[in-house]
């Protein structure tokens, strides 16, 4: 619910920036500001797949999917960066196929409005994806940036543009502008594109503070000796846990079966959604166990 708020705001900023980029593009006759446009139009095309992605990826687990559909999220983001790429393509296309004008100079101030709009709302976009741990709303917000970055091509083209009469050479300034920004979406989308294959493959969590956290639960339990594997791994909006843990051979089955429950409700209160924990049993005349026991007798005492 919480992404797809965020996405509706990215939405809605994209159809009020292409209908102004558009107008003014055609008033002010510069068809770099209406390539921008659509370009803005592009992003409301990846908000929509993202929010539809979103949808699925929270939708709960069933006979054909006991797992959820978690993975959804990032095949969303992967068609979110193809469409990136094409829309680089794309502008490198046009760039060579149009006549060259001299936009009217009132194009300025539109372009550095649409710049400071996008920027705040791309920003926030990629803030609330780092916040929510949310793959589609960083992959949105990055998609956003790149427009911010061919408004400020647009701006720069639009001022050199002006100048154009005078040096000649400054009628290519469209040319150039359009082909640097494509490249930067270009690179975007492939960036978009390849961290998401990687994460579809199941990459494994590498915050070292994260994971110190999700250990330092485990072992917080006095029953817990070691943990001598541990595995996080990706799966959409929340995580799956693989473990292996040490435990006392003496140990009760029953007891130890409470505990590893006790374990799964702590760890599911850090977005682990699934927690598979397979447990070992020790026997107690290790050194490192020993210094476990006594450390545990000490807090005891």
């Amino acid at each position: 619910m919480q992404t797809t708020k965020v996405l509706l705001v990215s939405s809605i900023t994209n159809i009020f920036l292409s209908i102004i980029k558009l107008l003014f593009g055609i008033i002010g006759k510069s068809s770099v500001l209406i390539a921008d446009g659509i370009h803005s139009f592009s992003d409301l095309s990846t908000d929509i797949i993202a929010i539809l992605g979103n949808k699925l990826a929270l939708k709960p687990a069933d006979k054909e999917h006991p797992f959820g559909h978690g993975k959804t999220e990032y095949i969303t983001s992967m068609v979110i960066g193809v469409i990136i790429i094409i829309l680089g393509l794309g502008l490198i296309n046009e760039v060579f196929n149009k006549e060259i004008t001299i936009p009217n100079l009132l194009i300025v101030l539109v372009s550095i409005f649409t710049i400071i709009t996008k920027y705040i709302v791309s920003s926030y976009i990629y803030k609330k994806g780092i916040q929510y741990k949310n793959n589609i709303l960083i992959a949105s917000g990055k998609e956003s940036k790149t427009d911010v970055y061919s408004s400020i091509f647009v701006l720069i083209t639009i001022i050199l543009m002006q100048f154009a009469n005078t040096i000649s050479i400054f009628k290519y300034a469209d040319l150039i502008g359009t082909i640097v920004i494509a490249l930067l979406i270009i690179h975007t989308g492939y960036r978009v594109l390849i961290d998401n294959i990687s994460i579809l493959l199941e990459e494994q969590i590498t915050d070292k503070d994260y994971i110190k956290q999700i250990k330092d639960i485990i072992l917080s339990f006095d029953e817990i000796l070691e943990v001598t594997e541990l595995h996080i791994l990706r799966y959409g909006p929340y995580y799956k846990l693989l473990a292996n843990v040490s435990m006392d051979n003496q140990i009760s089955l029953g007891k130890a079966h409470k505990v590893i429950d006790k374990i799964e409700e702590n760890l599911k209160k850090k977005n682990i959604k699934y927690v598979y924990i397979h447990m070992e049993p020790k026997n107690l005349t290790s050194k490192k166990i020993n210094g476990k026991i006594k450390r545990i007798k000490r807090k005891r005492n």
